[in-house]
């Protein structure tokens, strides 16, 4: 896939473009997406933090969020859905496109926020920005299989939990692709891990990770006809290469889980776990990366990982 400098968003082909929100002030870790048209639609927004960020690559693709017909979130994490209240105030002519189990928390942020707040602390506000309620007349729900005419294709909305229980993943028969959130995984890659490789990884954050639920996921994308993945962490991959790692991937972490797990176990515990995982699931791949440079590199996600593997288990042992 081709590198982008910064606001230069990347050019997918089938009038797709994907804009780098640089989030965390990282290159090639989260991802909007736009598809141009008579209706141009946005999927994801980040957060809050990437608002600039996300309307100079709207610039860059010669849109103003007036432009916007549609703006799509595929679930209601901050670092997907955060920025949405913004954007909205100013794409004036947009709805707001979300998940059944997602739209009141984008008219009401206060629940995700105080979730958020147990997760992230003090340091929310810093790392995400604020949160803007959406006015719920602008707000529209699609179901499972249900699609949305943007004028230039139609697209469809599919209930891909796992990841999270307020998911959808979209497919736009045009671009033989899905957009698929965090539910197929994220790619990690090299203009992020500075790693000469690229892998992909499931993400087990709170409070809503379920192993199982990822299998009947992939289980059902397997059977929808489509070649790409275009996730929001972060670019393009193969269907398979994605299907495959992000099933394994969850079935290994969950069983690092329950191999590290005692009735104290503590995040830190389960980091380790997680990281010498990592470690051998990468030398099984023909990749050699130190642990403290895994531990490093993923600073971010780790933590949440552990967080997300300790809720779900220990829920499933009440």
């Amino acid at each position: 896939m081709p590198q982008q400098t910064q606001f230069e968003p990347v050019d997918l082909g089938n009038n797709v473009k994907m804009i780098d929100l640089l989030e965390q002030d990282t290159p090639c870790r989260s991802a909007a997406y736009v598809i141009l048209g008579d209706r141009p639609t946005l999927i994801e927004t980040g957060s809050a933090k990437s608002h600039d960020i996300l309307l100079a690559g709207l610039a860059a693709c010669n849109l103003q969020p007036e432009d916007l017909a549609y703006v799509i979130i595929t679930h209601v994490h901050l670092d997907h859905a955060g920025g949405a209240g913004q954007i909205m105030e100013k794409a004036r002519r947009a709805t707001l496109v979300v998940h059944p189990r997602g739209a009141r928390h984008m008219i009401d942020p206060s629940r995700l926020w105080n979730g958020a707040l147990q997760v992230y602390g003090e340091s929310l506000s810093q790392l995400f920005g604020e949160m803007i309620p959406v006015p719920e007349n602008r707000v529209l729900i699609r179901n499972d299989g249900e699609t949305l005419d943007i004028g230039s294709r139609v697209l469809t909305f599919y209930d891909t939990p796992g990841h999270a229980k307020h998911h959808f993943t979209i497919l736009d028969p045009i671009s033989d692709a899905v957009f698929s959130g965090d539910a197929l995984g994220i790619r990690y890659r090299s203009c992020f891990t500075n790693w000469p490789f690229e892998w992909i990884m499931p993400s087990t954050s709170p409070v809503d990770f379920d192993p199982q639920a990822v299998q009947t996921t992939v289980e059902k994308l397997q059977q929808i006809p489509f070649r790409w993945v275009y996730h929001t962490h972060f670019g393009r991959s193969g269907k398979q290469e994605a299907l495959t790692n992000t099933e394994s991937g969850a079935l290994a972490m969950a069983a690092v889980m329950k191999q590290a797990y005692h009735p104290q176990v503590t995040v830190d515990e389960v980091i380790k776990a997680l990281v010498q995982w990592i470690h051998q699931d990468l030398l099984k791949r023909g990749f050699s990366i130190h642990e403290e440079d895994i531990l490093q590199t993923l600073a971010m996600d780790l933590p949440l990982d552990a967080l997300g593997l300790m809720h779900w288990l220990q829920a499933k042992e009440r």
